[in-house]
């Protein structure tokens, strides 16, 4: 995809990324215990909605904008509520200009006793997400391969927590990488709770991630996805997906509000699936 994240930033993909991140911290703060987030590939942290990149391609306009205009209420409100928080207290005058990355939503619902690792190894987009979380002692960043990260650093101390794997998708062999580290990572901390990302164009390379996943014997697989359009080799990216590993309780409730009111803002041809592609233990 040769993806460059500050062109995307605020798109329809984190809309749907990052709603589902917030519902998953939500659900880790029910219980006093603490708990750690490792984001391997975290980016650059914030995101100047005016900057070179994201007025060039303008997807934010189909994304966040639509989610900051629309004047929500109800139950599909209030479970996006933590989310639009954390883009709020990025925009204070109330006019949208900034946009957070998953380390900034991330840390918006840390509570005292939790602890964030974000890892980023491109060396502008690291001293941004230096910058962006100076002074948060709950927050380290780590200069660190994205793909190492994630064995390096399970299980956390706390053994409750996320690991959120958003990485760049720019080699093919990326949807390979990301289902046999994620099944070492599951080897080493089953009990863990794991976001995966990943990018729809085609059907192919999702479809074959999941089926991976499934012979690998990780159980709890909560998938749910967003396109914009019938996926096909030629276009561009038209969906988003999400695979979740070892889900919290209700968790998927939530999603059935969620993601179709989401799919409402994206458009009429927008369309949603939640499935499981294998069962809780």
């Amino acid at each position: 995809m040769n993806y460059q994240h500050a062109f995307h930033a605020g798109s329809f993909a984190d809309v749907h990324k990052h709603a589902v991140l917030a519902r998953i911290l939500v659900h880790l703060r029910n219980k006093p215990a603490a708990f750690r987030v490792i984001d391997t590939h975290a980016g650059a942290g914030r995101y100047d909605l005016f900057g070179p990149e994201p007025s060039r391609s303008g997807e934010w306009r189909s994304g966040i904008e639509t989610v900051w205009d629309a004047a929500g209420q109800g139950e599909a409100a209030a479970l996006l509520a933590p989310y639009r928080d954390a883009v709020a207290a990025l925009n204070p005058g109330g006019t949208l200009r900034a946009y957070p990355g998953s380390p900034l939503i991330a840390t918006s619902l840390l509570r005292p006793q939790d602890r964030l690792i974000a890892c980023e190894l491109e060396p502008r987009a690291a001293a941004t997400l230096k910058a962006a979380l100076r002074g948060d002692a709950r927050a380290k960043v780590v200069t660190l391969d994205g793909w190492t990260a994630l064995n390096a650093y399970v299980p956390p101390k706390e053994r409750r927590g996320l690991v959120l794997v958003d990485p760049p998708f720019e080699a093919g062999s990326d949807f390979a990488k990301l289902s046999s580290t994620l099944t070492a990572a599951y080897r080493k901390w089953p009990t863990g709770i794991y976001l995966l990302w990943y990018p729809i164009k085609e059907r192919d390379a999702p479809d074959a991630l999941a089926r991976r996943l499934k012979k690998a014997g990780l159980r709890g697989l909560l998938r749910c996805e967003i396109n914009l359009g019938p996926p096909r080799a030629d276009a561009g990216l038209v969906g988003s997906g999400l695979i979740v590993v070892n889900p919290p309780f209700k968790l998927d409730a939530d999603l059935k509000v969620l993601l179709p009111a989401l799919g409402r803002l994206f458009g009429p041809q927008a369309t949603t699936t939640i499935d499981w592609l294998s069962a809780v233990r």
